[in-house]
């Protein structure tokens, strides 16, 4: 067999080093901080994802959309795409998340049952200039820190540290081999966050009580709130529009010609499983189906969860599958095309993870009108926690945000050239300085954004469903 891949070039240290020299010179760290004008129309952005969305829950994700800023901002990733591409590039490129809002941060259990702290949302993962996932977080904190009341000086301390944590980080990791990056990882404790410090007694009882959450979140847990016993059968409850089984959103098909596709998908997605996994995979039986409503960004893409049963109605695996559409980064940077969205996301998540999933996979087919549409798939529930963005004090944002700054650096250093990009950021605070700046303009002009859509709402432009 002939090997069509490229020979991969190795380049010296002190190459890498020249690059990230010759990209400070190009794109001058101080310029990060320049937000361009622009006469984009923010809802009209969001109006084009609307068109490949499920009609009934556009609203739904325009009303969570419009309750604040930082809602706002997570759901207007594709806004917030369109701002950076007009702004100066490093030409730098790694593996982005391409949604490293502050939300999309939390608490997992590994394969091997440990605690960890990660990024833990790839839909928009791309490769793409390092910085604009770095400004995403940073202006994150900054549009939260406003909603929360914080003053100018404590939110200036918090986008300040974030953008510190994850330049010191970065040049830390361009001093170790290929494999301690690769194993760099966050392993979280109720008292110790990362080797980030102490952390006083207030935020180690609220370090605890997310971390013990976290651990209870399992498949048992969610048998017990997703589902009810009718009839002596385990059944997922109905609770529209936000969770409702596959054969009410199908009334009007064949309920055994549903389940027979939903088992041809689940083969198809078994095939892109490591061996082993699907081994494991095999010995579950599906239940039932039914679509979920998640997050604000995610809202109106379709996801659904599989009910699948072990050895008995007490060993539950739910499995969530979510839409892939093309990820927003590409319509604004140049990058590679996908047979299949869902592959990218996974692709995506393996690189920048410490540790993911062990039935992460893609899927692909037609939907009920013809549509064929990507999928990925994972487990609803392992251990999953976060942290309430909303009910942060000064002092505890500031930590979270070094502590997310500090896994999107390993994980930027998994992608790219850690040490160019050590270069590039330099010894000195002028990248966290010029972060910090951008996140109030871009703060400002979220507030501005927020306004758009409520306008838009108040003048029946758009509709949404509030409370939901």
């Amino acid at each position: 067999m002939t090997d069509t891949s490229p020979r991969v070039v190795h380049p010296t240290r002190e190459q890498r080093i020249q690059n990230g020299r010759l990209a400070r010179r190009i794109t001058p760290v101080a310029s990060l901080a320049d937000l361009a004008e622009s006469d984009r129309d923010p809802v009209a952005l969001l109006e084009k994802q609307a068109g490949t969305r499920v009609p009934q829950l556009v609203p739904v994700r325009y009303g969570r959309m419009a309750t604040a800023s930082f809602a706002f901002l997570r759901g207007a990733a594709l806004v917030m795409a369109d701002d950076l591409s007009r702004t100066p590039n490093s030409g730098l490129h790694t593996q982005l998340c391409g949604d490293a809002h502050a939300s999309n941060f939390g608490f997992f259990a590994t394969p091997e049952r440990r605690t960890a702290f990660d990024v833990n949302d790839f839909d928009e993962t791309y490769p793409g200039p390092f910085e604009w996932d770095v400004k995403r977080l940073v202006a994150s904190l900054e549009v939260a820190g406003r909603d929360n009341g914080f003053t100018a000086k404590e939110r200036r301390k918090i986008t300040r540290a974030c953008a510190a944590e994850y330049r010191e980080t970065m040049r830390r990791q361009a001093e170790l081999g290929n494999l301690a990056v690769w194993y760099s990882h966050v392993q979280p404790s109720a008292g110790n966050l990362g080797q980030l410090g102490p952390v006083d007694t207030v935020m180690e009882k609220r370090t605890r009580k997310v971390l013990e959450k976290a651990a209870r979140r399992d498949h048992l847990h969610a048998l017990g709130k997703l589902t009810i016993v009718v009839d002596g059968q385990r059944r997922i409850i109905s609770a529209p529009p936000l969770l409702v089984p596959v054969e009410e959103v199908f009334a009007d098909l064949d309920a055994d010609g549903v389940y027979d596709e939903l088992h041809r998908r689940l083969r198809s997605y078994r095939a892109t499983l490591q061996w082993d996994r699907r081994i494991l995979l095999e010995q579950f039986e599906l239940v039932q189906a039914a679509r979920k409503v998640v997050g604000v960004g995610s809202v109106g893409t379709r996801a659904w969860i599989m009910l699948l049963r072990g050895a008995d109605d007490d060993d539950p695996l739910f499995l969530q599958a979510k839409e892939a559409q093309r990820s927003v980064l590409s319509y604004y940077v140049d990058g590679p095309t996908y047979a299949n969205e869902g592959e990218r996301v996974v692709d995506g998540q393996r690189l920048m993870q410490s540790a993911s999933d062990i039935f992460l996979g893609w899927q692909q087919g037609p939907g009920v009108d013809g549509v064929v549409r990507d999928f990925y798939m994972r487990q609803l529930h392992d251990g999953k926690g976060s942290v309430d963005i909303e009910e942060m004090v000064p002092k505890g944002m500031k930590l979270y945000g070094r502590l997310c700054a500090r896994v999107l650096a390993f994980a930027h250093a998994r992608g790219g050239d850690r040490v160019a990009l050590a270069t590039y950021l330099g010894d000195d605070e002028e990248f966290d300085e010029a972060l910090a700046a951008f996140a109030r303009a871009y703060a400002d002009r979220t507030e501005q954004d927020l306004q758009a859509l409520r306008t838009a709402i108040e003048q029946g432009r758009v509709k949404a469903k509030t409370g939901l």
